[in-house]
Order: structure tokens, then sequence, then C-alpha cells
């Protein structure tokens, strides 16, 4: 009897407890959570079969209606947790030194998807799988995303092969390849074969490559055709294709995608991030040439703006002392190309503070306040504001 009425007690107390937990608001995740969802895709070159591929949106997508991102695709299934998590760490800082981007994986096991790769690997010229990206794949993600026109195509093993396919038959289709210890042997998708001509006669915007293996036990068998293709790229290539070929001997075969996209991507967008330095060669021909040179990359390289305002604030904070209005002029320039950009007017408000002209300075201030809502600078330059 006793026994039982513990048993009462007890259940009892655990329905009690479920009402009181499932009546409380749900608590707020303690990181940001992305949005992951399907993209179905459908083909003539697929049949009856649509496709149907996992897509993983960057954290403030619904919250930046105005912004459009970088698209990676990757034709290995388990590969997506994999980039979800290191885009997640490598972009939760400013997007530095991955740029936000939507995260695009195939489906397992679809057969007509499979054939289409089956016949770019067996069959020379064929370019069917080329065809699905270009008019039916790469469409879909863009009528479906706000994408801003850069596109990565990420891969290890057979799929890194394809990758290079993609490469030399189409480079259009992306703007940047990462190939971790790719197939070659056998005549994989006859890159070998066809390389040398498609890389000298490469046209059209620069593409960026990065290609890497190592020397596990699993990749023995493949380091003579890598070794074939850095020499094919290293002689073939033009000025188009800005590459990098690495070897991460010593690490294990499955850490080689990791190694491979982590290293692409700060290849990739080296130029992003980098400042141009006063005294370099750009640097020394003065402002405009900066301006100019970030246009370039805006226009001609990446397709989606690229900021000079840093490089152009330490070319003035290096002529503020001996020539201030010459730097006065450079900040200026840097506010009226980029006059939404919250640190150009910040950057001009500290120089006015040196040189004295604080009635200048808290109206610099004031524009930069009115153009940003993190809670950092509004806190900063409020401080600095209050200051003067």
């Amino acid at each position: 009897m006793i026994q039982s009425l513990r048993c009462y007690y007890f259940l009892a107390l655990m329905f009690f407890i479920a009402i009181f937990w499932s009546s409380q608001p749900c608590a707020k995740p303690a990181f940001p959570i992305s949005t992951t969802e399907e993209l179905k895709v459908t083909s003539t070159l697929l049949g009856a079969e649509s496709a149907n591929f996992m897509v993983t949106l960057p954290h403030n997508y619904q919250q930046s209606p105005n912004t459009r991102y970088v698209v990676l695709l990757d034709l290995h299934p388990r590969s997506h947790l994999m980039l979800v998590g290191m885009h997640d760490w490598m972009s939760h800082n400013g997007g530095w030194p991955w740029p936000e981007t939507i995260i695009i994986t195939a489906p397992d096991g679809h057969q007509a998807l499979g054939k289409l790769k089956q016949r770019a690997i067996e069959q020379q010229g064929d370019q069917a799988l080329l065809d699905f990206f270009e008019q039916d794949l790469l469409p879909a993600i863009d009528e479906r995303y706000r994408t801003n026109g850069f596109r990565i195509f990420n891969g290890f093993t057979g799929n890194a092969g394809l990758v290079l396919y993609s490469l030399i038959n189409r480079p259009s289709l992306f703007n940047a390849y990462i190939a971790a210890s790719p197939v070659l042997s056998a005549d994989f998708a006859y890159v070998l074969n066809d390389a040398p001509k498609k890389l000298k006669n490469m046209q059209d915007k620069p593409r960026f490559l990065f290609v890497s293996t190592s020397d596990s036990d699993f990749e023995q068998r493949q380091l003579d055709s890598f070794a074939k293709l850095e020499g094919i790229i290293q002689t073939n290539a033009n000025s188009q294709l800005n590459y990098q070929i690495k070897r991460f001997d010593g690490s294990y075969y499955m850490t080689q995608p990791i190694l491979a996209t982590a290293n692409g991507i700060e290849m990739i967008f080296n130029d992003v991030h980098n400042t141009v330095k006063p005294d370099s060669v750009i640097g020394k021909q003065g402002a405009k040439a900066i301006v100019e040179y970030y246009q370039h990359l805006s226009k001609q390289v990446y397709g989606f703006e690229i900021s000079a305002v840093e490089s152009l604030t330490l070319l003035a904070d290096s002529q503020l002392k001996t020539y201030p209005q010459t730097a006065l002029s450079t900040f200026m320039l840097a506010i009226e190309t980029y006059p939404k950009e919250a640190g150009a007017h910040a950057a001009l408000a500290e120089a006015y503070i040196q040189l004295g002209e604080v009635d200048k300075a808290k109206d610099s201030l004031r524009s930069a306040l009115s153009l940003t809502e993190h809670p950092f600078y509004l806190d900063k330059w409020t401080k600095m504001l209050e200051g003067l």
C-alpha cells in the first residue's frame, strides 16, 4: 500500500512539473540558430525526379532584407553540417574571414544526379552536369534566395575532381573553386587531358582556385596525378586564374576537406579583408589609386562592393601630422565615395579632434551615430561626443 502511494505521489508530481514547464515561455537559444530548408530543383536532365538540395541561410538572412550573399555549393550530402559549422565560426566575427554565405549541398543517393556525375567522369566532353548547373540549379538558387553573384564550388576526392572539371570546362559558372584531395587518376573526368589547353585559354573575369592534398595512405595513389596537375597549372594557367596549391602532409585523410575549405576561404577573400598599406605600391600612388583599386575588386573580381574606407583611413592617418590638408581631403574622399559608411565619418571626427576642430568633430560623430545600430560603436562614439 505504501509503495502504491509513493508511486501515485511521484506520478502526480511529474504531471504538475510537466504542466508547469509547458506553460513557461520558450527560452531564447544560447546561440544563433540558422535557417535550414530544402530547395526543390526540377530539370529535364534529371527526368521526372526532382532533386531536393539542402540549404542553410546565414543567421541574419531574415533580419537583413536588403543584403545579398555569397553561395557555396558542395555535392557531398555529408558535408553540410561540417560546412555550416565552419561557416558559423569563421563568419560570426563580422564576416571575417568568411563573408556570410548561403551553404548548399546535394541530396543523398539521387540516381539521376549520380548519372550526370558518372557521365562527366567517364565520357570525355560530356557536359550535361554543367548544363544542369547552368540551366537549372544555379538559376533556381538565384531565384529563391538573395544572392550577390559570387559562387564557390567546393569538393573532396571525387567531387574535388568534378570541381576541377567544372573549372576547366566552364569556369564562368563559379567564381572560386576549392578542391581537396582530388581524384585524378584513370582519366577521371579527363581533367589532366583537357586542362593544359583550356587553362591557357581561360577568359572572362578572374577565377580563384585552391587545390590541396596530403601524404596520407589513402591519397598515395593520387600523388602522381596530383604532381601532374600541379605542373599543368603552373605551366598553363593564365593571369585570369589566381591559384594556390598546398600539401597538408602529416595530417589525416578525413581532415583534408576541413583544412582545404578553411585555407581556401582565407585565400579567396584575402583581398576583401586586407588593407592597402600607405607604403605599398598602390598606397604610394595616393587616395584616388586606392579607390580605383577597390572599384576594380568590386566590379571585376568579386562582383559585390569591397570598401576602401579602412585603407583610405590608414593613408589619411599617415598624412595627418605632416600634410593635414591632404589628410582631410583623403578622409573626405572616403565619405564622398562611401557616404553611408559610419566608419568613414568617425575617422574624420578623430582627425578633427587631433587638429583641435571640436565643432567639426561633433558634426562628424553625429553623422557616424546616425548611420549605425551597432551597440559597440553607438556606445564608443556617444562617449566621444559627450567628452568633447
